[in-house]
């Protein structure tokens, strides 16, 4: 599903922003052969003594069973061509080539990712058929405890999952910047996803880097370039230049969304959290000028706080400069249009 603008808000803050799924909307999204989120998960998946550890996690003793069955009756349910439940509970993921009997992979889809099943413990097999088969990340979200005891992340942005897994809510928030408000609704938000509705939410942000994994620890991204003439860590965003330098900070700049949603499984009291990675290039990504405009406004009214969390801190005033401009090029492009 693509990323919804509404969802920009103005004054930016950090808060839940849950919204109902429509009854029959999709939660999963199934990859194809080529598609980058495939890609980048198998590169995780295979790297098994350093990525793969960090990604597939749970709390000792944890029973993911009865979450992963939801998740594969869900998963056939809304995408039957690109996952089944066979006789004998065997599970195929029809566009990889593979399959789960048990826990033996067959198939004949590319040999890397039945190397990539076989390789793993038996334990993980079938979270990572998942994990291969649709884009998104998961994780399971238990209100009993407020905790979440089981993750199977490849993507994450910029948060390191092995730092998450057994904590409670309140803990996994902590590091977020101005999170007073999502603390407060931690309890309620752990009741509500766990029921039986369905829920959604939107977040974005912009980035240095192209890649969907950004994983903390390995941030290969280069630093963003600094302004013209602009002293060491400053960002002067003013003077002849500016457009300039707002135009080439765009032109490697991208724009980074998550779309969030809640699979319920209310018989166990959790939830199967879902998170939908997906990185565009921010000339393409905020083409429209009411999009531009949106985010602008958002980035305007972020506090110092977040954007030293995002990392925007250096670039806001270049970034502004750039939104603003595309906004209304393209408000005067409309214009002449019309």
């Amino acid at each position: 599903m693509p990323f919804d603008f509404a969802a920009v808000h103005t004054p930016f803050r950090m808060q839940p922003g849950l919204r109902r799924l429509a009854p029959g909307a999709a939660q999963l999204t199934p990859n194809r052969l080529a598609d980058a989120a495939l890609r980048e998960k198998l590169a995780v998946l295979l790297d098994h003594s350093a990525q793969a550890p960090q990604a597939l996690l749970a709390v000792p003793g944890f029973d993911a069973a009865p979450a992963l069955q939801a998740l594969c009756a869900h998963a056939a349910a809304e995408h039957p061509d690109a996952f089944s439940i066979g006789p004998h509970s065997a599970l195929r993921a029809h566009h990889l080539g593979w399959s789960l009997h048990g826990n033996a992979p067959i198939g004949d889809g590319p040999a890397e990712i039945g190397a990539c099943l076989r390789a793993l413990p038996a334990c993980w097999r079938v979270p990572a058929l998942l994990s291969l088969a649709f884009a998104e990340d998961f994780a399971v979200i238990d209100a009993a405890s407020g905790c979440i005891p089981w993750l199977a992340v490849c993507l994450p942005s910029h948060w390191a999952p092995e730092d998450k897994v057994g904590r409670h809510f309140a803990e996994v928030h902590a590091p977020v910047a101005d999170n007073a408000m999502l603390i407060a609704a931690g309890a309620h938000l752990m009741q509500l996803v766990t029921g039986a509705e369905r829920w959604e939410r939107f977040v974005w942000t912009i980035t240095r880097s192209p890649h969907l994994r950004q994983h903390p620890a390995n941030d290969d991204a280069a630093p963003w370039a600094a302004a013209s003439g602009a002293g060491a860590g400053a960002d002067e965003g003013t003077g002849a230049d500016a457009r300039v330098d707002a135009d080439r900070l765009a032109a490697n700049a991208f724009f980074r969304t998550e779309r969030q949603s809640f699979i319920p499984v209310p018989s166990q009291a959790q939830a199967i959290f879902t998170i939908h990675v997906e990185t565009r290039p921010m000339t393409l990504a905020l083409a429209a000028p009411a999009d531009a405009r949106r985010v602008h406004d958002a980035l305007a009214s972020m506090s110092a706080a977040v954007l030293a969390y995002r990392g925007l801190t250096p670039v806001r005033e270049r970034l502004l400069v750039w939104l603003a401009a595309r906004a209304a090029s393209a408000e005067e492009a409309d214009g002449r249009a019309g």
